[in-house]
């Protein structure tokens, strides 16, 4: 089972002389607007493998220098790749670190048994696995108070100087552009000290432990020890990390993002892979620093961006325009501004349509869906039970209302994202009707009871009941259902998958397996679908959509060589959490007012998701609200590039199986 296929999903090829050159000087040149030594590599794994070879190299040459190596080592999850390669190279006799003192970068507080440790997550993935003197690794007396705090910290950074100070440190740039637990707003003077975790961090760290209830507190060497070491190393990964790690890399220094305070350092690197970079000026805008190996994607991103520059739409652009903001090579190579704008703006007419499905009986040549078989079977995968129609809601009722058979599969029950309190409206209304319709019997006065004594005495972070698991279970597949019928989807064609790994109970979730996949392989040998719709979204804080698309690219992989397949193609879709780029966008469906409207009814069928839903992320607005201003953004993108003018568009992009 192949269980990462979405983190290999290439939309565009990236020549590797954007990102990884071949000598120094090419580097430096097409690095020229990065402020920070920046190295980029294809996949995490060989950017992990890169930081581990630079440590054991560093490991080497300060043991040999003065005796022994200093590491500060930070926990986030974007190292343990690191330390796995690092693992990797000590078995192999590669590296050892007997001579290797470790300080814990930053630990919770107050430290319980019970609850996270970043000492014990550095153990678990690193140090139990090496041969490092377990008196040389240094972390974070867990019987420190508020009331000797002060001289703890100065007790800590003492220790870390009576070794010779920090030779490397190693962190992670968390998507708020903290490192370590330095969050934003952190001067670059700061020291040892204890800290206030913010909302994003906590949030984040949900993810990364099991134990969700997370302290509100931690203590954590600042960016002035950071600084200090001789050298740092400092990781990201993938595109939920795109934007921090530009504004890290390329804007000027700033306490608002603590990572570009690294700045200023003489032996820093930035490392991360391809999907993290996305967002530097050499992998989005590579026409700035150097000649471009030019495609049909990266021609379009060019020019939408010339269009954005000179405020024109694409018609309108002249050679003086391509000249003047540096694109001259576009018109050594096709001769005149006006040959490359019709071609730019005939891609884009021809991503457009209003038959997502295939226009029966109409010339499909430059149509993005092809014209038969009509109807067409269609299977649209929803991670949570709401995502279909916030990402897709305008298409999928299109789908429908244009005959397809439209299934809807939702890959999981949704159940942590209902509030305790959308769950006892239930009940209130149950308790008052039981006595006149006649189910006020003792099981059912015994549950309500149970319900209600729980909801009452729960804590922030204990897991729900298996039976208030799955009560919520049932209100998200009945506000989905109710949304399905108002769509128009026949009964039979919804199917609610429920894929275990999800069924924890906790916000951290299991890993895929083979059960989740078989789930999703035994829907689509039942349908043999012409058409089908994924989550592309990937920016999902929580992984349950890169865990469900994976789930989906995993069933098609082993269902390669069955005759549907082969006639079956294959679409993703955003909207919750992010929008296609316009150069990526193969299919555009516009929206009508009317249809609008209508997207925002099915997405407001889903009570539970409204005001009181626990998991809207740092975006302040509502799922129907972002759904319709993405929307309606890339319709107006559309018009301003001189197309047609729509109210709103909803963006797909074709998933070739690799």
């Amino acid at each position: 089972m192949k269980t990462d296929l979405s983190s290999q999903i290439k939309l565009t090829r990236i020549p590797k002389k954007y990102y990884n050159p071949d000598t120094e000087i090419e580097l430096a040149a097409i690095r020229r607007e990065e402020k920070i030594y920046t190295r980029i590599f294809e996949t995490a794994d060989d950017g992990a493998d890169f930081i581990a070879g630079e440590i054991a190299r560093y490991i080497k040459r300060y043991v040999a220098q003065k005796g022994k190596c200093v590491l500060a080592l930070g926990a986030g999850v974007s190292t343990h790749r690191v330390y796995a390669s690092l693992i990797k190279l000590h078995k192999e006799g590669k590296v050892s670190f007997k001579d290797v003192v470790a300080f814990n970068i930053s630990e919770f507080f107050p430290l319980d048994a019970e609850r996270p440790s970043t000492r014990r997550r550095l153990s678990e993935v690193f140090l139990n696995h090496i041969d490092i003197k377990p008196e040389n690794i240094r972390s974070i007396n867990p019987a420190i108070t508020k009331e000797t705090m002060y001289e703890y910290c100065q007790a800590y950074e003492e220790s870390i100087a009576n070794e010779g100070g920090i030779d490397v440190a190693l962190c992670e740039i968390a998507p708020t552009g903290a490192i370590a637990f330095n969050e934003p707003g952190t001067p670059a003077s700061s020291y040892c000290r204890l800290v206030l975790l913010g909302d994003g961090t906590r949030q984040n760290l949900t993810n990364d432990y099991k134990d969700s209830d997370v302290p509100a507190n931690a203590i954590t060497l600042g960016i002035a020890n950071i600084a200090s070491a001789r050298r740092v190393l400092a990781i990201a990964w993938g595109e939920n990390n795109s934007e921090i790690i530009r504004r890290t890399v390329e804007e000027d220094a700033s306490s608002s993002v603590p990572a570009s305070l690294l700045q200023s350092h003489p032996h820093v690197k930035v490392v991360t892979d391809l999907s993290g970079a996305e967002l530097l000026t050499r992998i989005s805008q590579p026409w700035k620093v150097t000649s471009c190996e030019w495609d049909d994607k990266l021609i379009r991103r060019a020019i939408v961006w010339l269009c954005h520059k000179t405020n024109k739409p694409i018609l309108k652009l002249t050679n003086l325009d391509y000249n003047n903001w540096g694109l001259g090579e576009l018109l050594a190579l096709y001769g005149s501004a006006y040959n490359v704008n019709i071609k730019v703006f005939n891609e884009l007419q021809h991503t457009i349509t209003g038959w997502p499905g295939g226009k029966p009986d109409a010339d499909d040549t430059y149509r993005p869906e092809r014209a038969k078989p009509y109807p067409k079977r269609v299977v649209i995968f929803s991670p949570h039970p709401d995502d279909d129609v916030i990402s897709m809601g305008g298409t999928f009722k299109r789908l429908v209302d244009q005959k397809h058979d439209v299934h809807v599969a939702y890959e999981t029950s949704g159940n942590i994202a209902v509030g305790d309190e959308d769950m006892m409206r239930y009940f209130l209304m149950m308790d008052k009707i039981a006595p006149i319709f006649g189910f006020e019997d003792s099981a059912y006065k015994k549950l309500s009871q149970e319900v209600s004594d729980f909801v009452s005495k729960k804590n922030p972070g204990d897991m729900d009941s298996a039976d208030i698991r799955e009560i919520k279970t049932m209100i998200r597949q009945a506000e989905a259902t109710i949304a399905c019928n108002y769509i128009g989807v026949k009964p039979g064609n919804i199917h609610f998958l429920r894929l275990p790994f999800y069924e924890t109970g906790a916000i951290k979730k299991g890993d895929l397996a083979q059960r989740d996949v078989d789930i999703v392989k035994k829907l689509l040998q039942d349908v043999k679908p012409h058409q089908i719709f994924v989550a592309g979204d990937l920016a999902d804080p929580h992984g349950t959509h890169k865990v469900c698309t994976d789930a989906v690219f995993a069933a098609i992989d082993e269902l390669k060589g069955e005759a549907w397949l082969d006639d079956c193609r294959i679409w993703m879709y955003r909207g919750a959490w992010a929008e296609w780029e316009i150069d990526h966008i193969e299919m555009a469906v516009p929206i009508s007012p009317e249809e609008l409207r209508s997207k925002r009814n099915s997405i407001l069928k889903h009570q539970s998701q409204m005001e009181n839903a626990p998991f809207l992320g740092n975006d302040d607005r509502l799922f129907w609200q972002r759904a319709e201003e993405r929307n309606r953004a890339t319709a107006q993108l559309y018009e301003k590039l001189g197309l047609a003018s729509y109210e709103a568009m909803e963006a797909f992009v074709e998933y070739k199986p690799l």
